[in-house]
């Protein structure tokens, strides 16, 4: 297949009216007829590194009951190349028709029917399967030095969207209609631990909810990292006793928003000057404008777990500032409940505010396959939530997407990246140092 087409090059243009340019063209054949080249090069290396820490093998045992014949396409290989799929930016399960016109870097990939069939035989005992063959992954990763040195829980809601009849899909709090889940990521490697689909009606404070996403991340975590001290970070949905009592029963720290209501609001305008210190920026430097006081001795703290905490933040609003301003210098305020015990708060407020981070973690969610939930059935889009992992689309431009040549030499297979890809480097240095790690034993 051959075709024949002319650029043109234009030069000292001037306005959109009057065109006056100098141009050169010249005549680009394009064919189809070359082997060996792929595109999407770079997902190759999500691929070994499923492979290389043990996660695929591990969905093999988990799917190893739904797999009907053994000459067919092993159900936790077709999860792995989902997972690889969505993170190179697929939405739905034909792109995975990508990766399966290359099969000399990808192998065989199963078909698109297959990769339905495999997702809908997931149903909650397989589910639960799933997410402890990736724990085992993550144990591995750990070990091999990815391991953070805390560990810090931000749990969030969000709204997806549905544009048709889907089981379960209802009315959200923003008049639209879908799903409201609640999601669980590690603070300090952005991971997403855990994922709880739910209707678009359900509630944003349902304390059973924030505990379930929270044990579910937990069990995501190696085990002995469960000895260490874990904070969990929620905005005023987890402000609920029965949640902050769940995270005492379970040791874990808690750090919840607080409605700055009437009581809160006349505790904060009693205070004296002097009890409020000035607030800090993420260097630990005063910020300028912003103040921390601490409203435990004010009100009552009964209800909530023994030793909880209330600290408040005053700021002057900046332009476009949502919250509510009251007082005599026009102070914005906002408040969080904790139980942790450092006696500096503008401490412990900078780590309460930093909970923030977790809305770019959803929104690269939702654009690694969450934000379309493509099955009409509540389970597979269950199952198709735990595939659908955070990768920030830089990553895809610049790594993932890349084009290389496969050029086989005797019994060996080179993929070859141009030269002049400016990121070629960073991802040879990506693969050496995955393959620095070693490959798991076989079962």
């Amino acid at each position: 297949m051959r075709m024949r087409f002319t650029t043109t090059h234009s030069r000292d243009q001037e306005d959109t009216r009057k065109v006056n340019a100098k141009a050169t063209a010249r005549t680009v054949e394009v064919t189809a007829d070359d082997d060996g080249l792929v595109s999407h090069a770079g997902a190759f290396l999500l691929t070994e590194l499923a492979d290389r820490l043990g996660l695929t093998a591990a969905l093999a045992e988990a799917m190893a009951p739904t797999r009907e014949r053994r000459s067919a396409h092993d159900p936790g290989h077709v999860l792995r190349d989902l997972a690889v799929s969505i993170a190179d930016g697929g939405e739905c399960i034909t792109d995975l028709g990508v990766m399966r016109g290359q099969e000399a870097l990808f192998g065989a990939v199963a078909s698109e029917t297959t990769a339905h069939r495999v997702v809908k035989s997931i149903d909650s005992e397989r589910l639960d399967s799933i997410r402890a063959a990736r724990a085992k992954a993550r144990q591995r990763a750990w070990k091999a030095g990815a391991r953070p040195q805390t560990i810090t829980l931000d749990i969030d809601a969000t709204i997806l969207t549905s544009h048709s009849e889907k089981e379960d899909a209802a009315g959200t709090y923003k008049r639209g209609f879908g799903f409201h889940p609640l999601l669980c990521y590690l603070e300090e490697t952005d991971e997403a631990l855990a994922g709880l689909l739910r209707p678009g009606n359900a509630g944003s404070n349902t304390a059973a909810d924030h505990f379930e996403v929270l044990e579910i991340a937990l069990e995501q975590l190696p085990a002995d990292a469960l000895d260490q001290e874990i904070l969990a970070r929620a905005d005023i949905g987890g402000a609920t006793h029965a949640f902050t009592a769940d995270c005492r029963s379970a040791a874990i720290r808690f750090s919840v928003g607080c409605e700055v209501d009437e009581r809160v609001r006349e505790a904060i305008l009693s205070l004296p000057e002097s009890a409020w210190a000035p607030a800090i920026d993420a260097e630990g430097k005063p910020r300028e404008g912003a103040w921390v006081a601490e409203l435990t001795e004010q009100l009552a703290l009964d209800a909530w777990p023994e030793a909880t905490r209330l600290i408040v933040r005053r700021e002057r609003p900046h332009p476009g500032a949502q919250f509510e301003v009251f007082d005599a210098c026009g102070h914005r305020h906002t408040a969080f409940l904790t139980d942790q015990a450092d006696e500096d708060i503008a401490a412990l407020e900078l780590r309460h505010r930093r909970r923030a981070r977790v809305e770019d973690s959803i929104r690269t969610g939702k654009d690694t396959g969450m934000r379309n939930l493509p099955f009409h059935d509540f389970a597979a889009n269950e199952a198709w939530l735990e595939l659908a992992l955070a990768e920030p689309k830089r990553l895809r431009q610049r790594l993932l997407h890349v084009a290389g040549r496969i050029v086989r030499s005797g019994r060996r297979m080179t993929l070859r990246l141009a030269r002049s890809w400016p990121w070629a480097e960073a991802l040879l240095a990506a693969f050496r140092r995955l393959r620095a790690v070693p490959a798991p034993s076989p079962p």
